[in-house]
């Protein structure tokens, strides 16, 4: 028994200086964790959100942004944001674009309202500015906890409503009627069709849980185009695209319009609770919250994740959040910022697939977006329906958010209609000061606008 005790690998207690720079940076060992598993969490996690690279340009290019510009914004925005939530906060969390803040950019701020998309970015980086002052102060947990939990969940999934309506309406699928608003499109063409089998690929292959579902979906029905003659073939790799036409391009003068105050908080509240959320569930799974129930470096993530959004709107993207998806990297083992530094070192070496980017057509990323629109319809399960002055706001919401073809009305109807159902009821007290605040605003912007 001697022997064997006397065999027994001695424990390390070198200190972290001895284990090099991997180590000193993010505390590995800490963390239970090793470089390789890091990497291939990494990996893991670029895989499962690379569809950005291909559906988040475009969308841009709908607003009348550049392609290829959009593509190398989309990369570099995505990659920084990265390097700053593992540098920084030292969390295993992958940023990108935000899905459904893109399409609000796109398709209700320039397409309905009318904006350039100049000052769409100019919104864009005035709510990051307010997302980070926020953030550096106390006013964002009072902010967070006064705003209804119903009308947090309504949010996510109005936004992912209308992030289905826009996929719908990009592939064909339902198409406008002068008669009903909306129809069925045709069925005989192959962009529908090809959008449908897109959709249903990547469900079933999410079901199964397939490594990279949607980039593998995507890529399929991309291929089957290209095998009907209806996608042409551009090469794989290239120099990266000129940045210039997004570069710095943003509009910050038109953004001092009062117009424009619903938008900058339509980005700002989307974008603070779905990072939230995204963060809070990243990091029970990640085993980042202490036996006293505080999250380990919270406040650097949520700082780091709005410095992204000002950097985003710099090169030329919509905010910059946390994706849901990161959690597919914890569980591939992933527990500290490296793996984060992984997937900003795969987006920047992206950039030189510019060829591959452009060849993907838009009713392969629409399959994309109506499947991820499923997932973010998840968050009304967590409404209470027994209650109708919380689920009746909730609704109207998620329900006007995709007919008004606009999420900052969603939320400002919603906002209105739960202040007046609590009112209305004798339910003063759960109305709170930020509420009254921000439901006289959303009525001016309504009655003056």
């Amino acid at each position: 028994m001697e022997s064997n005790k006397s065999e027994a690998a001695p424990l390390d207690l070198a200190p972290p200086l001895r284990r090099g720079l991997l180590e000193r940076l993010f505390k590995l060992s800490v963390h239970g964790t090793t470089v390789r598993t890091e990497l291939i969490a990494g990996l893991t996690t670029f895989i499962t959100m690379a569809y950005i690279i291909f559906v988040n340009p475009n969308i841009m290019a709908d607003a009348g942004i550049d392609h290829g510009a959009a593509f190398v914004a989309t990369c570099i925005a995505a990659a920084l944001g990265c390097l700053l939530m593992g540098l920084y906060a030292n969390w295993p969390v992958g940023l990108a674009p935000g899905m459904g803040l893109n399409a609000f950019f796109t398709y209700t701020v320039v397409g309905t309202m009318g904006y350039s998309w100049q000052t769409a970015l100019g919104a864009v980086f005035i709510s990051g500015v307010l997302f980070m002052v926020l953030t550096l102060s106390r006013v964002r947990e009072w902010l967070l906890n006064s705003i209804p939990v119903s009308l947090r969940h309504a949010m996510g999934a109005g936004v992912g409503l209308f992030l289905g309506v826009i996929g719908l309406k990009t592939s064909g699928i339902i198409v406008a009627s002068p008669a009903t608003l909306i129809k069925l499109g045709s069925l005989h063409e192959a962009g529908p069709l090809l959008t449908a089998l897109c959709f249903l690929m990547i469900a079933v292959l999410s079901y199964h849980r397939v490594f990279g579902a949607i980039l593998i979906s995507i890529v399929s029905v991309t291929l089957i185009g290209w095998g009907l003659g209806i996608v042409q073939y551009g090469g794989v790799f290239s120099l990266p695209p000129s940045l210039a036409p997004t570069w710095m391009a943003m509009d910050l003068a038109g953004v001092f319009n009062v117009s424009m105050i619903s938008v900058v908080l339509a980005f700002l509240f989307v974008h603070m609770f779905d990072t939230a959320g995204t963060l809070m569930g990243v990091a029970q799974r990640a085993n980042l919250v202490n036996a006293d129930g505080r999250i380990e470096n919270l406040s650097r993530a949520l700082k780091a994740d709005s410095a992204s959004s000002v950097f985003g709107a710099m090169v030329g993207v919509p905010p910059v959040t946390s994706y849901v998806e990161s959690a597919a990297g914890v569980a591939a083992g992933g527990r500290t910022g490296l793996t984060a530094v992984t997937v900003g070192m795969l987006f920047v070496a992206a950039m030189f697939f510019a060829p591959l980017a452009g060849m993907i057509p838009a009713y392969a990323t629409a399959g994309a977006l109506i499947y991820v629109a499923m997932l973010m319809m998840g968050g009304m399960a967590h409404i209470n329906w027994d209650e109708a002055t919380d689920s009746i706001p909730a609704i109207v919401t998620l329900i006007m958010m995709p007919l008004t073809f606009s999420v900052a009305d969603g939320i400002a109807l919603g906002f209105i209609t739960y202040v007046a159902l609590k009112a209305g009821t004798g339910k003063h007290r759960e109305i709170s000061v930020s509420l009254w605040v921000l439901c006289a605003i959303f009525i001016a912007k309504f009655v003056f606008l």
